[in-house]
């Protein structure tokens, strides 16, 4: 069975709450208190979703803050699994004089 990755949250924000709404970008972040930059970055899924804008999303919006910061653990996880093969660590063993 495949996995598939989880959405990153800035295309859910983007088309259940910027778009939904009928607001451009730079409308949204005015009411989000936010420059335009920083909500098109992590629209476009150049930034994570941080916890503060995790919370503005939620007193302007009404989306559940925890559901959006699960969104993002969920992608991070998911990209991280994704490049397990290029991290090399090997498992620790103890030392067993030192055990």
């Amino acid at each position: 069975m495949a996995m598939h990755t989880p959405v990153h949250p800035g295309e859910l924000i983007r088309t259940e709450i910027i778009e939904a709404h009928g607001l451009s970008v730079t409308a949204a972040a005015k009411v989000l208190g936010v420059s335009r930059p920083a909500l098109s970055n992590l629209l476009n899924r150049n930034a994570d979703l941080s916890g503060e804008m995790a919370l503005r999303l939620e007193k302007a919006f009404g989306v559940s803050m925890d559901t959006l910061m699960r969104m993002q653990a969920a992608y991070d996880v998911a990209q991280a699994r994704r490049d397990a093969a290029k991290i090399r660590v090997r498992r620790y063993q103890p030392d067993s004089a030192h055990a």
